[in-house]
């Protein structure tokens, strides 16, 4: 299983969104205007999201 780390200090949440968009397993939406994650458990580490996010601030790890 992975979990996967959001550093809301650099987070711009829904004003940029990138990893929502991107992610080709869903796991990440918007809870009103901060970004969470729904489906930790389908990550298939790709690391789609930790390439596109433009502030550096997801990191994932595989457990």
């Amino acid at each position: 299983m992975s979990t996967v780390i959001i550093d809301a200090s650099k987070c711009e949440n829904a004003e940029c969104g990138e990893c929502v968009d991107m992610c080709p397993m869903e796991i990440f939406s918007l809870d009103g205007d901060k970004v969470v994650t729904d489906h930790e458990d389908e990550c298939t580490l790709c690391e789609v999201c930790v390439d596109m996010c433009p502030n550096d601030c997801i990191t994932i790890k595989d457990e």
